[in-house]
């Protein structure tokens, strides 16, 4: 397995794809639109030296990295050869479902269709394909350069030898993979979420604010980050996204979404990537500000 695509060049993308490109793999990042790759490439490579400075990589790793890398913005070019294609595109059933009847179509029978999706169902996925049995999920944690999470998801198709294949893939990107069946929200977000939600409800109920919220759950459970930073840090769209994706499966209202955070969505408050979540962000500032909204 040496051709790796990636579908999607955000956050998550270009992060699957600086991982595989550092590690020796050839990769063909695929977007739609020319001036999201060249950010992407921007975004690696600023990344890349964040590691020199760290004393992670050298020059030599960056420079092979980065040569490993070539975008394409056509879909069919970039799959031709492909090993592995990871779909990392946005969290939208049918966004996915497209892309992978497309990708059913273009790759060859061997060839293994991963989704780097944080919900949504690969039994469903991998139904619209011809080789239900090839498609896995091959969920990355954000950032992906160093977090050592892979979350290996089997659909009711999945092959063992697919599933295998994809484990000790991982396992050569220095990760730690973890095999779950696929159901709503995995592991990960199955529990995740639900705290994520409740913290935004801690919040709507005006039990505590934000800082407050946030404060007790590192100093009191040794969260690196309070669950609502997290929750600005994953993006609030793809929380709510989530969420709706449980209480839909499940039918349970624990997993209903809070108002606040349908609302905040609503209005395009999405976290970092919108600079205003339940803190504000400017670039390049490392300071938390509360926003405007939240602020006493």
């Amino acid at each position: 397995m040496n051709n790796i695509t990636v579908i999607g060049s955000g956050t998550m993308g270009n992060g699957i794809a600086h991982t595989f490109a550092q590690h020796g793999y050839k990769v063909n990042l695929v977007d739609v639109k020319e001036d999201a790759l060249a950010r992407a490439i921007q975004t690696i490579t600023g990344n890349l030296d964040r590691q020199i400075k760290k004393g992670a990589i050298d020059e030599a790793v960056k420079t092979s990295a980065l040569n490993n890398i070539t975008t394409y913005t056509d879909l069919k070019t970039a799959v031709t050869n492909a090993d592995l294609v990871v779909e990392a595109a946005t969290e939208n059933r049918e966004v996915k479902l497209s892309l992978f009847r497309q990708l059913s179509e273009y790759c060859g029978e061997n060839t293994i269709l991963a989704s780097n999706t944080s919900s949504i169902s690969i039994t469903q996925i991998a139904s619209v394909t011809k080789t239900p049995g090839n498609v896995i999920g091959m969920h990355f944690m954000n950032p992906v350069p160093v977090m050592k999470l892979v979350e290996v998801i089997r659909g009711y198709a999945t092959t063992d030898s697919v599933t295998k294949t994809i484990m000790e893939l991982s396992v050569n990107l220095e990760k730690s993979p973890v095999e779950v069946n696929d159901y709503p929200g995995f592991v990960a977000n199955r529990i995740l979420m639900p705290m994520i939600n409740e913290a935004v409800y801690t919040l709507y109920e005006g039990v505590a604010g934000v800082e407050e919220i946030d404060t007790v759950m590192k100093l009191g459970m040794a969260h690196p980050m309070g669950p609502l930073q997290l929750a600005d840090f994953i993006g609030l769209d793809v929380c709510l996204a989530i969420l709706n994706v449980l209480y839909n499966g499940f039918g349970n209202q624990k997993y209903a979404p809070c108002p606040l955070l349908v609302n905040m969505v609503t209005a395009g408050h999405t976290g970092v990537k919108s600079a205003r979540g339940f803190y504000k962000y400017t670039p390049g500032s490392k300071d938390l500000v509360l926003s405007e909204k939240f602020a006493r």
